[in-house]
Parts: structure tokens; sequence; C-alpha cells
């Protein structure tokens, strides 16, 4: 790859190693279905074995009261069980072996309910639980997405890198500090700047006390970073922006936080500390699991009743304070059950809350959280759009055969929030050359996809970064994460444009549903429509660095917006010639 990804599946190696591990084992994987169950409906569980995995037979064991299912051998010695019934085994040619499959039903549960579940595989003797004894759940509720959540147009904010009213701002400490002076009134000085853009959704890196400029390690998830400021100054932040119609998400880390968390520094003081459990000791005190192996992240013990209680009460805490919604990092992290308590958590506390999740993972692992969350960010579609507008690998006929498979392999209520780039990689405009017209045709893409679009902090006035972030083996984030610009280094006609976007995203619902159908895919040259009950409107792009001239039988010919006044349109007969210069784009009304 030429791209960097965080996440533990960015090179081919690994992801065929994971590939390998997960068939050839005794799996369950999230296989269920259907993956967010409605009241009175029964539930199908699936269960693979690989070649070396001699079982006959599979059981789940399920509770419904809160309490972990527990068995042996197809007998539960807590809540009931059920027998799964063997399918026709499948020849694995990666694995050079066959494969056995096992499916069984789960019944049906009223609203309201959590089902928690295991499976296992046995018959001849001792007993294999399925994903090295992982617990599942699943919450049963008729509670799609919020409507809100097609409509949003979302602001991603690094709350240290944004603004401060101080005059020395930005003034970032040398290493190893390197916070900066961001504030949390900063951000509420530039409301109005953020609502220009036409955005109505504010995402904010964490706010919480933390001994690191980003916040992803707290100490407490009950409070807010004094450097950033106070509960009122959030407050204050929260009321502003919905003043001003903007929805507030905030990032949430069940995963893991700071070796200095109190909880953390009372469990490994003390062995016998009632904080112990909150955490997975290999080995008392130094050898503990962690976030990629960083000591300083000690991940928490969520199957841990006590621990996943008060992660629970935090997310509810945050819900009543004010937050419309989270989006939470490093989903996959956290124990499988966690997500359907989850769910029942935030939305007893905000019925109309929209949570979605960072899985860099493949779609079958990002589908998975279905029924837990509301969706997860479109990982899959950053590089796509990455290779084929940042780095011309793709053509217009492999992206448009992408976009076919990808839009039809998830479902309609799963919310996949898209984007450019984000605080973990190398920014767009940085892998693009620095050519704006590559940002500004990849922008009018993203706008006219289904998916929730996310500008980050600065992408809309052209702040780029001065080096790579892979620098001699390591990822250097902060290369990705300079302080926003204020002054005259703003280019204020990228802004206008990114404003123009979410404008004419807002005003044509076909843009945020209904369907889309490639009209052209040829070489470099890609025009696709959008189209539902209200109207239809397609987008022409040139994906090559030579100005092309098209002939397109459609009747959308008014033009809406475009990335360049030497984009052009114009109806002859029953055609449309578009004229289009190096990387340029336009959409068109009908």
């Amino acid at each position: 790859m030429d791209d960097f990804i965080f996440g533990s599946l960015s090179s081919d190696d690994s992801r065929l190693a994971q590939l390998r591990a997960r068939r050839g084992g005794v799996t369950h994987n999230h296989q269920r279905l259907p993956r967010d169950p409605q009241p009175g409906h029964p539930v199908w569980v699936d269960l693979t074995i690989g070649p070396t995995h001699p079982h006959p037979r599979a059981w789940a064991y399920i509770t419904t009261d809160g309490s972990d299912p527990a068995g042996e051998n197809g007998l539960a010695s807590n809540g009931f069980a059920v027998e799964l019934e063997p399918l026709p085994p499948e020849w694995d040619t990666l694995l050079w072996g066959y494969v056995r499959r096992f499916r069984g039903e789960l019944p049906d549960q009223p609203a309201g309910t959590v089902v928690r579940y295991r499976l296992a595989a046995g018959g001849n003797g001792a007993e294999t639980l399925a994903d090295e004894g992982a617990y599942y759940a699943y919450y049963v509720d008729d509670d799609p997405p919020p409507a809100w959540a097609q409509e949003a147009v979302i602001y991603q904010v690094f709350a240290d890198r944004f603004f401060s009213p101080a005059p020395d701002f930005p003034q970032i400490e040398p290493k190893p500090s390197l916070k900066c002076n961001g504030t949390l009134r900063g951000i509420t000085q530039k409301l109005d700047y953020i609502a220009g853009l036409g955005v109505n959704c504010l995402w904010l890196t964490p706010v919480f006390p933390s001994p690191s400029y980003h916040h992803y390690d707290a100490t407490s998830f009950f409070e807010v970073n004094p450097r950033l400021g106070t509960k009122e100054d959030f407050k204050e932040l929260l009321d502003e922006a919905h003043a001003r119609g903007i929805r507030f998400i905030m990032d949430f880390v069940p995963n893991h936080w700071s070796n200095q968390h109190p909880t953390f520094v009372e469990a490994v003081k003390d062995a016998n500390s009632p904080y112990a459990g909150w955490y997975t000791f290999d080995k008392w005190p130094d050898d503990y699991k962690t976030f990629f192996n960083v000591r300083q992240l000690p991940q928490i013990n969520l199957r841990h009743a006590p621990a996943r209680q008060h992660v629970l009460d935090a997310a509810r805490y945050w819900l009543d304070f004010g937050v419309d919604g989270f989006r939470v990092d490093y989903c996959i992290g956290p124990t499988p059950d966690f997500y359907a308590e989850f769910r029942r958590a935030t939305r007893t506390a905000r019925p109309d809350c929209w949570t979605f999740g960072e899985a860099i993972d493949p779609p079958d692992s990002q589908l998975a959280f279905q029924g837990g969350m509301d969706g997860t960010l479109d990982f899959i579609l950053l590089e796509a759009m990455r290779q084929t507008f940042a780095y011309g690998e793709w053509d217009a006929r492999r992206f448009a055969d992408f976009l076919d498979r990808h839009e039809a392999y998830f479902p309609a209520d799963f919310t996949r929030p898209s984007f450019l780039d984000n605080h973990d990689m190398n920014r767009f405009l940085w892998v693009a050359g620095n050519d704006k017209r590559k940002l500004k045709l990849a922008a009018l893409c993203q706008f006219t996809l289904s998916g929730a679009p996310i500008i980050y902090y600065g992408t809309e006035i052209g702040l780029s970064q001065e080096r790579d972030m892979r620098q001699h083996g390591r990822a250097i984030h902060e290369e990705a994460r300079l302080p926003m610009i204020w002054d005259e280094g703003q280019d204020t006609a990228l802004y206008d444009f990114y404003a123009a976007l979410s404008r004419v995203r807002k005003e044509n619902p076909a843009l945020r549903g209904g369907t889309r159908e490639t009209v052209l895919a040829e070489g470099r040259c890609l025009a696709y429509r959008r189209r539902d009950a209200s109207g239809s409107l397609v987008s022409v792009l040139n994906l090559s660095d030579q100005p092309v001239e098209l002939s397109l039988e459609i009747a959308e010919t008014t033009p809406v917006v475009a990335t360049s006044p030497d984009c052009k349109a114009q109806a002859s007969a029953d055609q449309v010639q578009v004229s289009l210069p190096p990387f340029g784009g336009i959409l068109l009304k009908g």
C-alpha cells in the first residue's frame, strides 16, 4: 500500500493472517441474522469449524436476565441451551480443507431485552468455545438511526489545535508534550465560522482530563480537561452550537484510558484492590492488556460488571449533559457483548442520539456493529477515494464498480459517515501533492454520495502538512494535526466551495438518500446520477490531468456547483455537452 491508514489491518500480510485465523478456528464472528433483531422475531446464529477441529456437534448457551450464559457439552448451567443444526461442509482452498458449518435459532424476545449468548463445538469429549470464549449479545428493539443523521454535514475539530482567544495561539510546547493551547471557548468563538460552512454537526475529539494533548488517554470519563476549560465552558459550547442548529458528537473511548487513571493506579498498587478486576493482568502488576501494546494505555476489562457499568454511566452522563451522540473510538476493541448494553444505555438516555464507531476493519466486521451502534465510519470508501482522487491508481470503471458493490453491501439503515482524511493519517491534500483541484474533485464526489460527509478541520481552507507521517518506521501523527490557520493563509475560495457543497446537499434530498446509478465510466471519466422522488442530479468527474469533452444522454442540464469556472455544460438536442478541465467536476440538476 502507498498510503498510511491506522489499524491492525493496514497491510496485506496482516489481512491474510487474520483471515486464516478466522476461517481456521471455531468461529462465530457475529454471524447472526438479523443483526439488529426486532421484538418478536427469532435470531439465527452460525458457527464454523476449521479443518483441524473434529467436533461433530455445536451449541448456543443463552441468557436474557443480564447474567452470563454458562454450560458444557450442550447442557446449560445458567440460562438455557440450543443445539445448532449441521449444514453441508464447504471446501476452503485458502485452508486446503473442509470447513464444517452449523446454524441454530435463538427464540424471539420482547422489546428491551439484552440477549447474551456463547457458542461452542464438541460432541467428542472436549468442548471448544467459539472465538476463544467470547461472549456475544444483542439488544432487541425497534430503534432505527435518528432522522437527523441522514441530514448531517459533520465538522471534525481537534480540540487542542483549533483556536484560543489567547494572543499567543497557536503555541505548541516542545517534545514530549506537544500540547497546543486551543480551548473550548476558542471553539465557541468560531461557531459562526463553522456554521458558515453549512455544517450542522460538530464532532469534537476527546475533552477528558488527560496527560496528553490528544486526550485519548483519559484519567476521568466524567470531567473536562482544565487545559481546555471547564464544564461550564463545555456547556456554553453545546448551547451555542444548538442555538445555531448544530448537533454535537462527542468522541468516546470505551476501550482504554491512561495508566494515570485512579482505578489503574490502585489496581497496580494492590492485587486485592477492588479495581484489579477492571483490567486484564496476565501477570500482576506489570503484564496487562493494553491498546496496541502501549503500556500507558491499559485496556478496560468490560467483561467486569463494575468497569462496564462505569463506562455506560459515563455515556449516559454526557447524553444527559447535552451531547447528541458519540463517535466511538476503536470500537473493535471492547468485548463483543458490550454494545448491546451500550445501545440500551444510550437509547434510553436519549432516544434520538446518533452513535457510530471507528472500525478500521473489513465491511463484514463493520456490519457486526449493526444494532449496537447506528453505523461505522466508512474506512473502505476512504481508501477507494484516496486511491482514485489523490493517487490516481483507480480508473473510473474500477471506482464505479466499487461504489455499486459497496453501496449494495450495506443496508440502508446502517449509517456510514464518509471522510477524506482524519487525525490518524496523512491529510488528503498532502497525499494529493497539495493539488487543490484533486481535493475539490474528491469533495464533490464525497458530498454527492449517501454517507454523511465529514470535513476534517482545516481541509476547507487548504491546511496541509509539512512532512509525511511515516518517518523511520513510525507514524508521527502530529504531522497531520497542525494548528488551524486563522490568518491570511486561509484559502477563502476553497472555503466558499465547501460551503456551496453543504448548501447543495441540504437543498437536494436526492444527494442524501435515493438511489445512485452509473451513467458513464470510461477511462478517467465518471458520471453518476442520484435520484429520488424530489428530482435527480448527475455528477460528472474528470479524474485525469487532461481536459475532456463529453456528450452525455441525460436530462440534467442545469449546473449546480462546479470545481472550477472552466467546468461547462451546454444542452444540445437530446444530449448535454460537458467540458471539464484537468481534475474538474460539475454537478448538474434536472
